[in-house]
């Protein structure tokens, strides 16, 4: 994550929940990243999530327990959340904000990345034609999940959807061309995140896979970045290395309520079942970024899971 320096704050007005409002801001934008230090000296990071009048709302990623506003200094970066992107990001396991926690080295990649991306140019798509084999004949003989397409899995309270996505994030295939996995765990408890990686091992000792894990105690603006930097990461190895891959998200209740508790720390209107009117949106933000783009190589192809709308979640299928 890149910071290229700037003017120091110190005037802290308040800290609400996991957002910390910094006044006597000048030229600060949204999406901003910050680079926060404690009087402890603890570095934290953030992201602008709207300035006006002077005043700046950051939403720590690491979260504001423990901090005190009198002595708390805000840098702004002057520019987007960035991230390393490259095959150095293959075979590591990272939390859901990117950083290693494998004990391995920091990762470096050959430029830096905004994380939040855009959705790809209706022009430029190349129609979905060729599969992606998951080895569970249900899904390969009846909803065949296509190079570049979206498809979603639902279930209900029991049904053992983590482990039909961990499944298919092992055992993936597109027939010997350049593949990879990105698998996104979002609200994961440790025991379920102890499953993922021991699932995943196999394919992450061959190179083949990005794991990120946020995990139910870690801060809960970790979750809405973890799906942006796999997304970030994987069109990277796509489009620019060449690569099919096949982003796996688990599961996507854990992120709406994430942003519905960021939402309600902000003292938004809600909408229905206190989610933010604007969580289609939001998900349409995510989901639109897979496909294939004419002239480039690679595909990158999204499975995410999530409870049944119909029971439990806010998300529609948007096939």
């Amino acid at each position: 994550m890149s910071l290229s320096g700037g003017i120091e704050y110190t005037a802290v007005r308040e800290l609400r929940g996991p957002l910390a409002i910094v006044e006597g801001v000048s030229g600060v934008g949204w999406d901003e990243y910050a680079h926060i230090t404690l009087a402890s000296g603890e570095r934290r990071h953030g992201v602008v999530l709207d300035a006006d009048r002077g005043l700046a709302v950051v939403q720590v990623l690491e979260g504001t327990a423990g901090m005190d506003p009198q002595g708390v200094r805000a840098v702004f970066s002057g520019s987007p959340l960035r991230v390393p992107v490259g095959t150095d990001w293959l075979g590591r396991v990272c939390n859901g904000r990117g950083a290693p926690v494998d004990d391995g080295p920091p990762i470096f990649g050959s430029h830096q990345a905004e994380v939040g991306g855009a959705p790809v140019n209706p022009v430029r798509r190349e129609p979905p034609s060729e599969p992606v084999l998951t080895g569970v004949g249900a899904v390969d003989a009846l909803t065949t999940l296509v190079r570049g397409q979206k498809l979603p899995v639902f279930s209900v309270a029991g049904l053992p959807h983590l482990e039909l996505a961990a499944q298919i994030a092992a055992q993936a295939t597109v027939g010997g061309e350049a593949f990879s996995v990105v698998f996104a765990g979002m609200g994961l408890t440790h025991a379920d995140a102890s499953f993922v990686r021991d699932v995943l091992e196999e394919r992450s000792a061959a190179g083949e896979l990005v794991l990120l894990l946020n995990t139910a105690d870690d801060p809960v603006i970790e979750r809405i970045l973890t799906p942006r930097i796999a997304l970030t990461v994987a069109e990277h190895l796509a489009f620019t290395e060449g690569r099919h891959v096949l982003v796996v998200m688990t599961d996507m209740t854990t992120y709406a309520e994430a942003l519905r508790e960021v939402s309600a720390a902000r003292g938004e209107i809600p909408a229905r079942r206190a989610y933010p009117g604007y969580l289609y949106s939001d998900l349409a933000s995510l989901y639109e970024r897979c496909g294939r783009i004419r002239g480039r190589p690679g595909s990158v192809t999204v499975l995410r899971c999530s409870p049944c709308p119909r029971a439990t979640s806010p998300i529609p299928c948007p096939t």
